[in-house]
């Protein structure tokens, strides 16, 4: 199942693009509050804009922006919004995206043939391990790409090792839909009650919400978890409620392919112009086909670089990096810049590490200070030391390392109404 433009050249897929982004300029000037107004005031002719370079015309929007003037975004009347989601704002209170039907059935295509990138069928059952209500867009998606595709799902929603085994048991799902982490602890609940995990009839996962890989493509040290204890493949998918899409890995995992039919990707410098060939910038996005609340040029936060080479699932859409970290959380650092996922991927490493959390927050001089609080059994001088070695080993700095009991981090990391777990939290003085 791979959409005929997929397989199309990439000057072929540009020129599809281009008259896509046309159609999508001319529905925005005539039907977006907002864009109109950035039309306006920046005297923008979207007429100028034929080509996807022409873009840079056009300024970015910004997730600030989404918030302050929500209302503004949409393109129909409230009668033709038949779902409601949101996603956290960096001011506080959530963005709200609206759906009419024709969004709903655009998320489920999206998602099927990204179910399909990774190689599931109308043959497999998927066990959902994500809430698919609180107004989540992704649990909602998962369940429509799996309807859309003819595969069966079984809705169990997040955590409970028990049940996720007693469904997995009398269901035999075929795929896991998860956050990777909680795979460890249907491993250990395995361990627990003599479960064999390798006889479960589960084959692959597609895992969300956290990185499985290194830039270079290999297994990081969280996969390598999983994978050691459980023989099943583990797919990437990086996906947002503003873009009403994902970018799934296919059977090679060299990134996850890009749907040109439902989005054009854009990866900025800090000035918002394109980065140069292999060089991290921050995805900036436009929706294609989007109906209720198309974007165009939004700023996601993520910085990720860009892959063109040829993938050898027959695709030649671009591919997108594993996530380097979010922009706003880069830290300076004793001179080091890092980002959050790079400290993700020592904690991994180490077994006697239970649960975390990373605490930016700004010191007396006016710098980045960062704290790691860590919940482990073995809250000994031994480990702790050997954490900082390995801190100064792969990122030539050791933050400050504090351990806490596990209730804790678990209070810290599933604050009052939080969907997912929180991993990092930034106390950080904005100006």
């Amino acid at each position: 199942m791979i959409p005929e433009i997929e397989k199309a050249s990439a000057s072929e897929i540009k020129a599809f693009q281009e008259k896509e982004l046309k159609t999508l300029l001319v529905y925005l000037n005539t039907n977006s509050k907002f864009y109109q107004q950035v039309f306006k005031t920046h005297n923008i002719d979207i007429t100028s804009i034929n080509t996807l370079e022409d873009l840079t015309k056009i300024p970015t929007t910004t997730k600030d922006q989404l918030q302050v003037n929500n209302d503004d975004f949409l393109c129909v009347s409230k009668t033709k919004i038949i779902d409601y989601v949101s996603t956290s704002g960096t001011l506080g209170d959530p963005v709200i995206f609206a759906l009419t039907d024709k969004d709903l059935n655009r998320l489920a295509y999206n998602e099927a043939i990204s179910f399909a990138c990774s190689g599931v069928t109308n043959q497999d059952v998927m066990q959902l391990m994500t809430t698919i209500d609180r107004r989540f867009m992704a649990g909602l998606a998962y369940f429509l790409g799996a309807r859309k595709l003819g595969a069966g799902i079984i809705r169990v929603g997040a955590g409970i090792p028990e049940l996720q085994w007693d469904s997995i048991l009398k269901f035999k799902p075929t795929y896991l839909i998860a956050v990777p982490s909680f795979l460890l602890k249907l491993i250990e609940y395995a361990r627990q009650h003599d479960i064999d995990i390798n006889q479960s009839g589960v084959k692959g996962a597609i895992c969300i919400g956290e990185p499985l890989r290194n830039q270079d493509f290999s297994l990081n040290a969280l996969a390598k978890k999983i994978t050691y204890d459980w023989d099943i493949e583990l797919f990437s998918t990086y996906a947002s409620t503003e873009m009403n899409t994902a970018f799934n890995e296919c059977e090679a995992q060299q990134g996850g392919h890009h749907h040109p039919e439902l989005i054009i990707a854009e990866i900025l410098d800090e000035n918002d112009n394109p980065v140069k060939p292999n060089t991290v910038g921050e995805l900036t996005i436009t929706t294609l086909g989007v109906e209720g609340m198309p974007l165009l040029r939004f700023k996601t936060g993520d910085m990720v670089m860009a892959h063109t080479s040829p993938c050898s699932c027959g695709r030649n859409t671009m591919r997108l990096g594993p996530v380097v970290g979010r922009r706003k959380q880069m830290i300076k650092y004793k001179g080091t810049t890092l980002y959050p996922p790079a400290m993700d991927n020592i904690l991994n490493d180490f077994n006697q590490v239970e649960s975390y959390i990373i605490e930016i927050s700004t010191n007396d001089i006016g710098t980045d200070e960062i704290c790691l609080k860590i919940a482990s059994k073995e809250q000994s001088t031994k480990l702790l030391q050997q954490i900082k070695d390995h801190f100064r080993a792969k990122l030539r700095v050791t933050p400050k390392i504090e351990f806490h009991d596990k209730k804790t981090i678990q209070k810290l990391q599933f604050p009052a109404m939080s969907r997912k777990p929180i991993k990092v939290i930034d106390k950080r003085k904005t100006e």
